[in-house]
């Protein structure tokens, strides 16, 4: 929270709205003693924007008609309906403004506050990866997955865990996606363990950022007897395979896929056989394992 804010914390409510008044009162006596040598108008600003944080829209305006009536009343200019209009919109404007600021951080505050309670009470494994691939999120069951050596996840390298993942990071201009890959995971104590990741891509401000939930499938890996994919020499892409991994991986169905590359799903399927067989994997996850560890450079 910023320090300023805490002015508007709902404790301060009565203590600030009182200060306001106040300090009206005072802009207007002030005013009014000192005319016709000096306007004191613009000061209504002050309290306007205090109790900006606290009154009804309606309530930000009337004040603000009020304000600038005060501001006309002990001016030493000629009356002017022009004028107080413009003062009414400058003290009103300011103080909405002000109002639209505080509520939407409010409901920032208040949206971080309800994900980071999800987060916390979820049995699943879930960690936020920042643009630079270091861990800023972590709830404790992905600590005790990963089990780190310090017992801290947040501020390490999600490589450090999960290299694959590290790899689906996406640049600022690259587009939003959504996937599911199975990868091999590392934990603080040197042991490792089959991971099954469902991530997405999102952007906070202009930062982006990575979402995802990480499950331990070793022991069914084990028993379904899938082999692991081996460091193999890539095989070169023609366009169209390149377009279809590309929308693959931004986690689009073959119907997607179809439409958005104006072909058939039919030959959206063929060509998905045809990456599976030149990445000798079996799964659509696996798939886009492959694609983010051997062909980065062209998605």
């Amino acid at each position: 929270m910023w320090p300023l804010e805490r002015v508007w914390d709902e404790g301060n409510r009565t203590p600030v709205l009182l200060a306001s008044v106040a300090i009206i009162i005072g802009i207007a006596v002030a005013d009014w003693l000192t005319k016709p040598f000096v306007a004191f108008g613009v000061l209504y600003l002050f309290p306007i924007m205090l109790v900006a944080g606290f009154l009804p829209r309606w309530a930000i305006a009337l004040l603000g008609v009020g304000c600038a009536v005060l501001s006309e009343q002990f001016s030493s200019l000629d009356r002017s309906t022009v004028r107080l209009a413009f003062e009414t919109l400058a003290l009103a404007g300011c103080g909405l403004f002000v109002a639209e600021l505080l509520r939407n951080r409010r409901l920032t505050l208040q949206g971080q506050e309800r994900l980071k309670a999800l987060v916390e009470t979820s049995p699943a494994a879930i960690v936020t990866v920042d643009e630079k691939g270091f861990i800023d999120l972590a709830n404790n069951a992905a600590v005790e997955l990963m089990a780190p050596r310090d017992g801290k996840l947040v501020g390490g390298p999600v490589s450090a865990f999960l290299p694959e993942l590290h790899h689906a990071l996406r640049w600022e201009d690259a587009p939003q996606f959504r996937a599911t890959m199975q990868c091999r995971g590392h934990r603080g104590d040197g042991t490792s363990f089959t991971a099954d990741v469902w991530f997405s891509t999102y952007k906070e401000g202009p930062r982006p950022k990575l979402a995802a939930i990480i499950a331990d499938v070793t022991e069914d890996t084990v028993t379904a007897g899938t082999p692991a994919t081996g460091l193999l020499e890539r095989s070169t892409l023609a366009d169209r395979e390149l377009g279809v991994l590309r929308l693959v991986v931004q986690g689009l169905a073959n119907k997607e896929i179809a439409a958005s590359l104006n072909i058939s799903e039919s030959t959206v399927k063929n060509t998905l056989q045809q990456l599976f067989a030149k990445t000798n994997v079996r799964t659509r996850a696996r798939l886009v394992r492959e694609a983010l560890e051997q062909y980065r450079d062209l998605l």
